[in-house]
């Protein structure tokens, strides 16, 4: 970052942080409205004693400074100004010139408009969390995957890298299980470094090393790796090896939960009319 793009960012930061304090009211925050207040929304040390931050400090972030600010601070000023997601992510590009990082959130459903979408497509599509807990799916997953049918007795279930490892099905289905699992533990450590905390990843590592020699393995040798669109070749009953391309999309929900989609579908080649009928019933 140039001096001038950091000087630009901090003056930008300072206008947000002020126009985010000023349309704040005593009474959303349980403080006293009083009588002789000369301009709107809360005093600067008001503020800051919401976000447990120096008055000093907090006046130099709002007039521009150089000044350094820490990732918990700014989370604290994110509670303490009721950002909504989208602005947390706008104040921490601002201030750190690079995304905020990545909350890990496990919601138990997605919304109607997203399980429409997946309704609509002819072929598998699921919905995961960042920590790759499987939250939706469409019928055609439930083809490909039948136990996403059938109740989870334990949340670990429903997570796609606890499959890998624990799912006999699953492994039975993947005639190049060792090379998926590796690709899948090293981007499963990508994800957890990115996330702003990482509790939740590390419990199901705890979890997998505990439960599978094969994980411990991998998991040891801190591979990293993106895990881009890619095909897939999964062996189907009566049907044999059938190979999909599978795109993975990232999508933002109203209430700021980042999800990621992903779509199955044949590959065109010999197996695409054997599977069109199995997904499609025609």
């Amino acid at each position: 970052m140039t001096d001038t793009s950091r000087s630009s960012g901090r003056v930008e930061l300072a206008h947000f942080l002020r126009s985010r304090r000023e349309r704040l009211h005593p009474e959303e925050v349980g403080l006293p409205t009083g009588s002789r207040r000369r301009t709107p929304g809360l005093r600067r040390e008001e503020l800051a004693r919401l976000a447990d931050v120096g008055v000093s400090w907090y006046t130099w972030l709002e007039q521009g400074r150089d000044i350094h600010v820490s990732e918990p601070l700014l989370e604290r000023l994110v509670v303490a100004l009721r950002l909504t997601p989208t602005e947390r992510l706008h104040l921490f590009a601002l201030a750190h010139g690079r995304p905020a990082p990545l909350p890990v959130r496990s919601p138990e459903s997605v919304s109607d408009a997203l399980q429409r979408l997946l309704d609509a497509h002819p072929f598998p599509a699921l919905v995961s969390t960042r920590r790759w807990d499987i939250i939706a799916w469409n019928a055609a997953a439930t083809i490909l995957y039948a136990d996403l049918g059938l109740p989870a007795s334990s949340p670990e279930e429903r997570n796609g890298l606890w499959a890998l490892f624990m799912n006999p099905d699953r492994r039975a289905r993947m005639p190049s299980w060792e090379e998926a699992v590796r690709r899948a533990v090293a981007g499963f450590r990508m994800d957890a470094a990115r996330a702003a905390d990482r509790s939740e990843f590390d419990a199901l590592v705890e979890k997998l090393q505990a439960a599978s020699p094969e994980f411990a393995r991998l998991w040891r040798e801190h591979d990293v790796v993106e895990t881009p669109s890619m095909l897939k070749v999964l062996i189907l009953p009566e049907l044999g090896p059938i190979e999909f391309e599978n795109v993975t999309l990232t999508y933002s929900e109203p209430d700021g939960r980042e999800l990621r989609v992903s779509f199955y579908a044949p590959h065109p080649g010999p197996n695409l009319d054997r599977a069109r009928k199995l997904f499609l019933r025609t």
